[in-house]
């Protein structure tokens, strides 16, 4: 599918500052626009219903995959997440960049079919900072940050199937990072191409 819009999809282990990344670059930047998942678990702190995500109930959600909404979904520690395909190919189709935080299951069934997607993965410095911050963060009780540890281990095997890989050591820098990837990709031939498609017939270039 070839629409004038980027499409950006950012994948981490729980913990990693992914979240924190995609917010401040949305911040930076108002040509971001963030989606909105649906899951299947309950908000946490101060999270509301359409801002952070659409909370879903079980039912809801299985009615959604039966009626293929769902441009990808998966489980994630327990729960499932899912993106709506229609909302992300209307978005990208009017010309908007947009960014999705999902798990790295997602964002292969994603590039399968957006295949102009950018996917970048998001990497602790260690093991031990990426434990340090789960428990730093006091959301969880002890089993589940071993848990997303454990989850962790598998999800960074998954790294070589990304386009752009970010280490999330100081956050400063890993934010011009991921500036950098975005801004590149709107300058690539591609991109250009779709979003100036009218300068590129005006100086007949196919």
């Amino acid at each position: 599918m070839d629409y004038p819009g980027n499409l950006f999809v950012v994948a981490a282990p729980s913990g990693t500052g992914k979240s924190s990344l995609v917010k401040a670059l949305m911040e930076l930047d108002a040509r971001v626009q963030p989606s909105v998942s649906h899951t299947t678990r309950a908000p946490r702190g101060q999270e509301k219903h359409g801002r952070e995500y659409f909370f879903t109930s079980e039912a809801e959600f299985d009615a959604m995959v039966r009626a293929g909404a769902f441009l990808e979904w998966a489980p994630v520690h327990g729960h499932r997440y899912g993106t709506s395909r229609k909302a992300i190919e209307e978005r990208v189709a009017q010309g908007a960049d947009v960014i999705l935080e999902i798990d790295f299951q997602g964002a292969l069934q994603v590039k399968k079919i957006f295949s102009n997607a950018v996917l970048i993965f998001i990497l602790p410095p260690s093991w031990e900072e990426l434990r340090a911050r789960l428990e730093r963060r006091g959301e969880d009780k002890p089993e589940v940050i071993e848990v997303r540890l454990r989850n962790a281990a598998i999800e960074t095997q998954q790294v070589h199937q990304f386009d752009f890989v970010i280490i999330n050591e100081v956050f400063d820098r890993a934010l011009f990072d991921l500036k950098a990837i975005v801004h590149a990709q709107r300058l690539k031939f591609a991109a250009q191409r779709r979003a100036r498609a009218d300068t590129f017939q005006a100086l007949n270039i196919t």
